[in-house]
């Protein structure tokens, strides 16, 4: 078995997973922390140990992602886009418009019916659409993250954000709690307002059915709802968001 591994380095998070023979063996999540390099051989040696194979096995390792360059022990690197597509494509075959919600910024890739990029659009330049938004306001309430997707489903009356922007959003958000908006009703608040951000991308791209949604914003089931209803279409979201391109870079390694 021809085994082949993909690194997605983000500035959050870096990604591994082991493909044999093309198919998906294992995979692992670690914090990227302040040192990228290092980052990449942690989680490199953490998904080859869950494959249960040793690194001289690995044919090809790839690279993509925020962080790729500091990883010298890849033979190749590759643009993220390509290798989220590639993973997609793997995923879900008839998905034609992938919604990627990273930590720093948002982005939306239109694919053509061989599962290759014909275009795309981003907002690097803002984190409202982002995981940064998210993170932003976690830290306000005092909680986890990887809460505010089930407790925002419980709103009945979601907060109106007058911006869109993560920065600005912060003083709006201190002020609706010292108003006594509750916690459920300003996460509401703030799916609605990332939403309106990724709609925009949306349609500057043209959405074409089907369409999957990646990165760690898809982990929020309240903003991934949200999108839902915004876009009018039911959104496929990978059992493991996250790895979406480091999946992509171990298929195309091979």
């Amino acid at each position: 078995m021809k085994y082949t591994l993909g690194l997605d380095i983000g500035s959050s998070f870096s990604k591994a997973v082991v493909c044999g023979d093309g198919a998906l063996l294992a995979y692992s999540v670690l914090p990227s922390g302040g040192n990228f390099a290092e980052a990449g051989r942690k989680v490199f040696r953490s998904a080859i140990e869950k494959a249960a194979i040793s690194e001289s096995d690995i044919a090809t390792t790839m690279a993509t992602g925020y962080g790729s360059a500091a990883v010298d022990f890849a033979d190749h690197t590759l643009a993220d886009i390509s290798c989220h597509a590639a993973g997609i494509r793997y995923l879900f075959p008839s998905a034609r418009t992938v919604v990627d919600i990273g930590s720093q910024f948002c982005r939306a890739i239109k694919l053509d019916a061989g599962g290759r990029v014909s275009n795309f659009v981003h907002n690097e330049k803002c984190a409202g659409g982002s995981g940064k938004f998210l993170q932003v306001i976690a830290r306000i309430l005092h909680m986890k993250v990887e809460d505010i997707g089930e407790l925002s489903l419980k709103s009945s009356n979601p907060v109106e954000f007058t911006t869109g922007c993560a920065v600005f959003a912060e003083s709006e958000a201190v002020s609706r709690i010292a108003e006594g908006a509750l916690p459920e009703d300003i996460l509401a608040g703030v799916h609605k307002a990332m939403t309106a951000k990724i709609a925009n991308l949306i349609i500057r791209l043209g959405l074409a059915p089907d369409c999957a949604v990646t990165g760690g914003g898809a982990k929020d089931g309240g903003l991934v709802r949200v999108l839902e209803s915004e876009l009018g279409v039911k959104v496929l979201v990978p059992e493991e968001p996250w790895i979406t391109a480091a999946l992509g870079a171990a298929i195309m390694a091979g």
